[in-house]
């Protein structure tokens, strides 16, 4: 599969055989997220909207909305909220600022209940206006920035004090009263003027007078991430991972599947494929009774005892067309071998199908061709030294071993003495339930007593037998 395009039948596989291990590590995922979310405390965001009057070109509003979240409007904001603990770093933090469509700044405080949250995003907002409006006047002081407030006040004081004197002179009886009056007229006159000409001139008169629109409304719920979403999150994350694991394993894979690239990793021809059904009862019991521990139950609950990415079974033929092929391997080697015809059956060790071929291969074998089947570990392989044998016969399935792997098998039988003659290559079928009442399973081989005394089971150093 290393070379393969991954398909979806190869993540639909993944599915299928590893569900149990996915559910696990989806529930693995779904605790890692609460326990981020009770880490991580919840936190409520309300925002409180600035209106500003005018004409603002985009570039002016981007200003503004820097100077919504500059450290001079949030240390304002916090004095008059009484935050002491919390440093202006971090509560800038809590503070964002966007400007919307139709002038409108909208300021958004995130605070660790909704209370805090509103406050913080109506009092930043407050601060806001106030501190535009002194950089609006050309001051950032507050004393100047009252400065033409004060003016405006005395401007008012001296028309009543004008009103006062006017009323005091005698009302119209001399030239002189007359006079006087019509001169305070004209000095009132005159700082009406000038007034307004100082407002029209004032350039904060055009980009003053920010409103904010109400108080921000309290927030009703989380701000995202919440502790639902870490949760779905976490457990959508470990799912995802385990399946990328497993296409990132099978990528990796360099176990040989394809009967050429076996027979040329041994060194020697292939001989044929046979068929070993992929679930016999009597085998799967035997599985069973073999791992009886914590870790081998923990495998086979999730599953982890059978490889998934082994294509699944093709039916095969009846029992009798399986064992036609056992037989015409039997007869290849009668051609090839010299008398007296016996061979070592290599079979690497925790080859299960293997270990039934070649078991099936003896039963099958006639009076002139003697097979000994022994295992051989692959980490370690060391092949009984050579007797009466006149080679030996690599009994193995596809896609279980690397190249490494069965070239160390084959210079271990050198390294015996064994000439490797042949290759077998077992491959799993699914046995088509065709048997009648009371015959025995379709996989088991037959009860022939007599051929049964021709597979002599050895034994090996590298593995158990």
């Amino acid at each position: 599969m290393n070379d393969d395009t991954i398909r979806l039948a190869t993540i639909g596989r993944i599915l299928r055989r590893r569900r149990r291990l996915l559910a696990v590590l989806a529930v693995v995922g779904a605790l890692v997220g609460y326990g981020t979310s009770v880490l991580f405390p919840p936190r409520y965001t309300a925002a409180a909207s600035v209106l500003l009057p005018g004409q603002w070109e985009e570039r002016e509003l981007l200003t503004q909305v820097d100077i919504a979240t500059s450290s001079s409007v949030v240390d304002l904001a916090a004095a008059k909220l009484g935050l002491r603990g919390v440093s202006g770093e971090e509560l800038r933090e809590r503070v964002t600022a966007k400007a919307a469509d139709g002038n409108i700044i909208t300021i958004s405080g995130t605070a660790d209940t909704p209370a805090r949250a509103q406050q913080l995003a109506d009092q930043v907002a407050q601060q806001f206006v106030v501190f535009a409006a002194r950089i609006a006047r050309g001051s950032t002081d507050a004393d100047a920035a009252t400065g033409i407030e004060a003016l405006r006040q005395k401007v008012v004081e001296a028309n009543r004090r004008i009103t006062d004197l006017a009323d005091a002179a005698d009302p119209g009886r001399t030239v002189e009263s007359v006079q006087a009056r019509t001169s305070l007229e004209k000095l009132r006159t005159s700082l009406e003027e000038a007034m307004t000409k100082l407002d029209e001139a004032d350039p904060a008169n055009d980009k003053a007078g920010m409103v904010v629109m109400g108080p921000a409304a309290r927030p009703t719920g989380e701000t995202p991430p919440t502790r639902m979403q870490l949760i779905v999150a976490g457990a959508v994350l470990f799912f995802l991972l385990a399946v990328v694991g497993h296409l990132v394993a099978a990528r990796m894979n360099r176990r040989l599947r394809t009967e050429p690239e076996i027979a040329a990793a041994l060194g020697s021809v292939l001989l044929g494929t046979v068929d070993v059904p992929a679930d016999v009862p009597g085998e799967r019991r035997a599985r069973r009774s073999e791992g009886r521990g914590p870790r081998a139950q923990i495998r086979r609950l999730l599953s982890l005892d059978t490889r998934w990415d082994t294509p699944t079974p093709s039916w095969s033929d009846d029992e009798a067309g399986r064992r036609t092929r056992y037989r015409r391997v039997c007869a290849r080697l009668r051609d090839q071998l010299p008398a007296p015809r016996r061979l070592l059956v290599v079979v690497p060790d925790g080859d299960a199908l293997a270990r039934r071929a070649a078991g099936q291969l003896a039963t099958e074998a006639r009076s002139d061709l003697l097979l000994r089947v022994v295992e051989v570990s692959v980490d370690r392989p060391i092949v009984p030294d050579r007797d009466t044998e006149s080679g030996a016969l690599v009994v193995l399935s596809a896609g279980s071993w690397t190249a490494e792997e069965l070239t160390g098998l084959a210079e271990a039988c050198a390294d015996a003495g064994h000439e490797v003659v042949g290759v077998v290559v077992a491959g799993p079928v699914q046995a088509r339930p065709t048997r009648s009442a009371g015959e025995g399973d379709p996989g088991d081989p037959p009860d022939n007593s007599t051929t049964l005394t021709l597979a002599v089971r050895g034994h090996a150093t590298g593995g158990s037998v």
